[in-house]
C-alpha cells in the first residue's frame, strides 16, 4: 500500500505567527513531517511526501503545487490502496499507524479534534477526498455514498495536530519525538499560571 504524506513547504502554520517567526515556522513544519515519516517507517512503512515544492527528504516525493484537494486526489485517481497521513502529527507512534492499517475496512478514517481527517486508508477506488469543513464528518459520507465500508479509529495521537499555539501543549505533555525537543530547546513551556487551563509560553531569552 502506498502512503502518502502531503507536506506544505512553502508558507506552513501561519496560525502559528503569534508564537514563531515565519523562518522558524518553516523549520518546525520540517521537523514534524521528519517525526511522521520516523513513525511510518518504524510501523513498517515506506512512506511518500507529497509537498507543493521541492524539499531534501530521504524518502521518495511527488512535486505538486495544487491545492491540497486536488493534488490527494490525483493520488488516488490510480485506483490502488492508498494512506494519506497529514505532516503535522507529532504525537503520532508507529502503535498508532498500527491501528491505523489494521482495520479491514475500504476507508479508514483517523479524525483531528475540530472534525479534519488527520489520517485515512482507503482500498475503494472511487473514494475521493474534501478537506474543507468538517471533513470527517464529509468523509464519511462519501465513502457511504460510494458504497465503501468505513472505519473510525479513535486515538488521541492521530488526533492532535498542531495549527494554533494551545495545540503545542499537546505536545510539551505527550511528544516523545524530535518536535517536543524542538520546541523546549527554543523556550517554550508550559504555562500552568492561568485560570485552570494549561497554556504555553516562550523564555524572552529565546524569543525573536
Amino acid at each position: 500500500m502506498r502512503v502518502v504524506v502531503p507536506f506544505a513547504a512553502e508558507q506552513p502554520k501561519t496560525r502559528l505567527a503569534d508564537v514563531f517567526t515565519p523562518a522558524e515556522r518553516r523549520e518546525l513544519a520540517r521537523v514534524m513531517l521528519d517525526d511522521v515519516l520516523r513513525a511510518l517507517r518504524e510501523a513498517g512503512h515506506t512512506p511518500e511526501v507529497l509537498t507543493t515544492a521541492t524539499i531534501d527528504v530521504n524518502v521518495p516525493t511527488i512535486v505538486d503545487d495544487r491545492p491540497l484537494n486536488a493534488a490527494v486526489n490525483a493520488v488516488l485517481a490510480d485506483g490502488s490502496p492508498v494512506a494519506v497521513v497529514m505532516a503535522d502529527l507529532p504525537l503520532a507512534t508507529p502503535d498508532a499507524f498500527a491501528r491505523l492499517f489494521a482495520s479491514d475496512a475500504d476507508v479508514v478514517l483517523a479524525p483531528g479534534r475540530g472534525g479534519g481527517t488527520n489520517a485515512f486508508v482507503t482500498r475503494h477506488s472511487s473514494f475521493r477526498v474534501d478537506y474543507h469543513g468538517a471533513s470527517y464528518r464529509d468523509h464519511r459520507e462519501r465513502a457511504r455514498e460510494v458504497g465503501a465500508s468505513v472505519a473510525t479509529i479513535d486515538s488521541h495521537r492521530l488526533a492532535t495536530d498542531v495549527d494554533e499555539s494551545t495545540d503545542l501543549v499537546e505536545v510539551l505533555l505527550h511528544g516523545t519525538g524530535e518536535t517536543r525537543r524542538w520546541l523546549e530547546e527554543r523556550g517554550v513551556r508550559l504555562d500552568t499560571s492561568g485560570d485552570g487551563r494549561v497554556g504555553i509560553r516562550r523564555d524572552d531569552t529565546t524569543a525573536v
